[in-house]
C-alpha cells in the first residue's frame, strides 16, 4: 500500500442503488488470492456480455473511466456476501476511493484495511455528489473532508486506526510490526 494523504480526481458515478458484492465482482472470479488482474472482473456482468464482449453502453468500459480515481456510488453500496477480492478489484481497475451515503460494514471494513478509502456522506451531500458527474474533487484524509469546485465542501468520518493505517500506506500487520521496536522495548522491561 502507499500512504494516502489526499485523492485528487474527477468522480465516476454508478447511481444504482443496493449495488452487492457479487456485482463488484462475481463469485466465479474468487478464485485467486492474487490482486492484481482483479480490475477485469470488476462489475464484469455490467461490462460485458454473455459472449465476454464488451457492452457498449457501459459507463465502465468508456476510454475515460480508467482516469476516475473516486467512484461515487448509489445508496447501499457493497452489500451482501463478504468478499475481500471486491476492494481488490476496485482498487486494480483504478479506483481510490468510493463515496456513498451507506456502504456495508464489512465492505468498509475491508477497503480500509486494504487502502480504498471508503466515505459515508451524508444524504444531501450525496446527492449533489450522485447528480454531477465528472466533479473534480480532492479527498483530505488529514482534514476529513472532501472539496470540490465553486467552494463545495462535505466532511467525513474515518476511524482513528483506519485513517493512521491509510496515512502511513500500511495494513494493520504493518502497523503492528511498525512498532515492533516499542514492543521489544517493553517486554525487555525496559
Amino acid at each position: 500500500m502507499r500512504p494516502i494523504t489526499k485523492i485528487q480526481s474527477t468522480t465516476l458515478v454508478l447511481p444504482q442503488e443496493n449495488i452487492d458484492t457479487d456485482q463488484i465482482i462475481p463469485a466465479r472470479f474468487l478464485t485467486t488470492t492474487e490482486r492484481t488482474g482483479l480490475g477485469r472482473a470488476a462489475f464484469y456482468d455490467w461490462r460485458y456480455d454473455g459472449a465476454g464482449a464488451e457492452r457498449a453502453d457501459s459507463v465502465l468500459n468508456d476510454p475515460d473511466s480508467k482516469r476516475h480515481a473516486i467512484l461515487v456510488a448509489g445508496r447501499n453500496f457493497a452489500c451482501g456476501s463478504s468478499r475481500e477480492h471486491a476492494p481488490w478489484a476496485l482498487l486494480d481497475y483504478g479506483f481510490q476511493a468510493v463515496i456513498s451515503s451507506e456502504i456495508a460494514d464489512i465492505f468498509r471494513s475491508n477497503a480500509l484495511k486494504n487502502g480504498l478509502v471508503a466515505i459515508v456522506l451524508a444524504p444531501d451531500k450525496h446527492a449533489e455528489l450522485l447528480a454531477r458527474p465528472g466533479i473534480e474533487l480532492t479527498i483530505d484524509l488529514e482534514s476529513m473532508s472532501i472539496s470540490g469546485p465553486d467552494g463545495w465542501h462535505a466532511e467525513f468520518t474515518l476511524d482513528a486506526f483506519s485513517r493512521r493505517c491509510l496515512m502511513m500506506g500500511v495494513d494493520q500487520l504493518g502497523y503492528l510490526l511498525a512498532q515492533r521496536p516499542a514492543i521489544e522495548q517493553y517486554e525487555a522491561g525496559a
